[in-house]
């Protein structure tokens, strides 16, 4: 694969990993049902921009308008509410660890989903260690240290559980341009979750500069324009490739929060990401793919 795809890759998922530091800087301000709300419109604004300018057909059948609520919710309304409900009592590298166990959520909805890929061996032994990693993260905590809630990190794993759950549901929409099927999903959540954060915390007030920075970038870049970009890189890379940006966004999100916002990540918490990122390794399987190419013929 030519370099450049994989110079875009990185900065992908950086971008991403970014995303809990944004956070972060949104919460001094805004209430967190107001950050999710923010980043859907923002990154809804900019899909449809897109569309716009590139004369795309915009238009859906009518009989998906359902499945678009339940996907738009699952994919971005749920999960981009939790992180920041939870980002009050965890840090945001605690958030940006937790979010590489969607890949392992996957593979676990997808056994248990009607029609979909039973778990092997391999990503079996993906989950455990993907599990163990979100115990050893929450080890501290439980023993009255660090910097996170233990509930809190419970309650963070909704996000990747919904993002399992979304990726199981894309099947539904087979044969849909993924731009646009991302421009009505993000616009179907934030049609749900702006009226909820208005009548809830009242409108939202933003007087930094700051804030409006951080929620362009939040929404323009990592929301619309990323998710443009990714959808263009698929069919020149291929999945599986596309995929490795479930490796780095986390390390992003960690050198953030440790060396920008001075976070605490104690010796058994990085352990728990190097647990985490075993799993990945077994859910991938590309390793023991070129591993087994190496045997020597019998």
């Amino acid at each position: 694969m030519p370099l450049r795809y994989w110079a875009i890759i990185l900065v992908l998922a950086a971008g991403w990993g970014s995303s809990f530091f944004f956070n972060e800087i949104l919460l001094r301000e805004l209430h967190p049902l107001w950050v999710g709300a923010g980043r859907m419109a923002t990154g809804a604004l900019g899909c449809w921009l897109w569309l716009s300018l590139r004369g795309k057909a915009r238009l859906v059948p009518i009989a998906v308008i359902g499945h678009l609520v339940v996907f738009g919710m699952l994919q971005y309304g749920m999960p981009l509410t939790i992180f920041p409900l939870s980002q009050q009592y965890i840090t945001s590298s605690a958030a940006g660890i937790i979010n590489a166990m969607a890949p392992i959520m996957v593979v676990l909805v997808s056994h248990f989903w009607p029609g979909g890929e039973r778990a092997t061996l391999l990503k079996s032994f993906g989950v455990v260690a993907g599990f163990s990693g979100i115990v050893l993260l929450a080890v501290p905590s439980l023993q009255g240290e660090g910097d996170s809630a233990p509930w809190a990190l419970a309650f963070a794993l909704l996000a990747p559980l919904s993002y399992g759950l979304a990726l199981n549901y894309l099947r539904t929409f087979d044969g849909m341009d993924r731009t646009v099927l991302t421009a009505w999903a993000l616009l179907v959540g934030a049609s749900v979750m702006v009226p909820i954060a208005a009548v809830t915390t009242g409108a939202p007030r933003i007087s930094q500069a700051e804030t409006w920075a951080a929620l362009g970038v939040i929404g323009f870049v990592l929301t619309a324009a990323a998710f443009i970009i990714l959808f263009w890189l698929i069919p020149k890379v291929g999945g599986t490739a596309a995929s490795t940006v479930t490796f780095i966004a986390p390390v992003a999100a960690l050198l953030l929060g440790v060396l920008v916002l001075e976070e605490t990540v104690l010796p058994i918490q990085y352990a728990g990401l190097a647990a985490i990122f075993g799993g990945l390794v077994f859910i991938d399987g590309r390793l023991f793919h070129w591993s087994s190419k190496d045997q020597p013929k019998g």
